[in-house]
This record gives structure tokens, sequence and C-alpha cells, in this order.
């Protein structure tokens, strides 16, 4: 039976690429010495906001997503990026493959509302591998399942992210909203002659005034609660 380890050792924005795509460099090792004829490889991506810390603008943003930083303890949990699948050429004892990652900028989409929440530091990821094995032996060939117990810890640069999205959407972001919204922002438009949806917002935030202060940055609590403590209780919940 074939012994296989997966890590990842990069992650990139793909430029030129058609929708926001990022490139994850993996290598696999296979320590029986059994040659692999090919692997069918299915990885879950998944963001595990619980291992680093926040600063007072980050929880401000992230308050939406997760409520107020009292209660991260609780309401802090993983969120899903993408589930992905690639094949894996035939080698023997280790290879090195790119996974390309297509990614949504949909801000009502939870991974899309946390990372545009960060300014800096890393993405903690965690990436889970199934899949089919296909081992060659002589003539014939054997299939195998990867162990549900194959994954990688992987922390990706903020700025990987921030790169994708301004390949393809520079200085800007999107926003989806009804139909009946979209009328009614369509009269105001036209009616004060504005001549972006940009101006349009920009007017309507000027005539509701300043917004509220929100926590003060000397608040402790604003930076999230201890790393380890929230993966404790997270563990074992």
């Amino acid at each position: 039976m074939a012994e296989l380890a997966f890590g990842c050792t990069e992650a990139r924005s793909v430029r030129y690429a058609a929708t926001p795509t990022l490139s994850f460099a993996l290598h696999i090792t296979e320590s029986t010495g059994a040659r692999v004829h090919a692997i069918a490889l299915r990885c879950q991506i998944r963001i595990e906001p619980h291992r680093r810390r926040y600063s007072a603008d980050e929880a401000r943003r992230l308050n939406d997503l997760f409520g107020d930083t009292s209660r991260w303890a609780e309401t802090v949990k993983p969120i899903q990026l993408a589930t992905v699948s690639t094949m894996v050429p035939g080698f023997t004892s280790l290879t090195e493959v790119e996974l390309p990652v297509p990614c949504t900028y949909d801000l009502e989409v939870a991974s899309a509302r946390y990372l545009q929440g960060l300014d800096d530091g890393t993405i903690p990821l965690l990436l889970l591998f199934s899949g089919t094995v296909f081992i060659a032996n002589g003539e014939s060939f054997s299939v195998e399942l990867i162990p549900w117990s194959c994954e990688a810890s992987y922390r990706m640069p903020v700025a990987v992210w921030q790169d994708v999205v301004n390949e393809h959407f520079p200085g800007s972001a999107w926003l989806r909203c009804g139909r009946e919204t979209l009328d009614a922002l369509s009269v105001f438009k036209a009616e004060h002659a504005l001549p972006t949806w940009d101006a349009t917002l920009s007017a309507l935030l000027a005539a509701a005034g300043p917004p509220t202060d929100g926590p003060p940055a000397t608040d402790p609590a604003a930076t999230g609660p201890d790393p380890a403590a929230t993966t404790w209780r997270a563990e074992t919940s």
C-alpha cells in the first residue's frame, strides 16, 4: 500500500487568468518505493481564522462575520475557501504539482468577506486531501484511496490574496443588491446627475452623516482572543 504525505510550499496569484485564481505549490512524497501511475486528487481548503491575531481595524471589519470580539471564542470557526480537483502525473518517491484554485470576490461569501477584512500578516489554511491513487504493478494496476488523515497546513501571506484581487479588480469591490434597491439607486443617481455608482453611494453616505465610532484602538478585546485558547474551545466544543 502506498504511503503518501502532502505539503504546501507556496501560493501565488495567477496572472492573466480568466477569473481570480490562486496557485498552490504542492509536494507529494511516497515512502514505500511504489510506482505511482497517477493520482486523481481532491483538495478541500479551509481558512482557520482562530490561528491568528487581529488589529483593532480588522476586528471592526469582521464584526458582521464573527460578532463582537467578546464572543469570538465561540463564533470564530473554520471557513470554507474552496474544493478543487486535479490529476497528478506518475512519479516515484517525490513530485511537485501546481494546484489552481479559482476564487470569488463576492463579499456576501464568507471567505471573501473574511479575506477582504485583513490588512497584512498571514492567512492560516488547512488543506485536506482525498482521492484515488493508481499504483503500477508491472503490467497491471492497483487502485487505492487516499486516507482522510492526509492534510497540510500553510500560512498564505495576505499580500498574495491582495495581488489576486488587484489583478482583476484594481481599486474596486463588488456588491450585490436586490432589484428594488437597484431601481431606487438608479432614480437617485439620475435625479442628482451622478456619473457613477461609486459617486451615488458616496452621496448617500455623505447625506447619512459620519459613521458612529467603533471601539477604541486601546480596547484589549479588539485584538481578538488568544489563538491557543480559541483553538482549544473550537476543538472541544
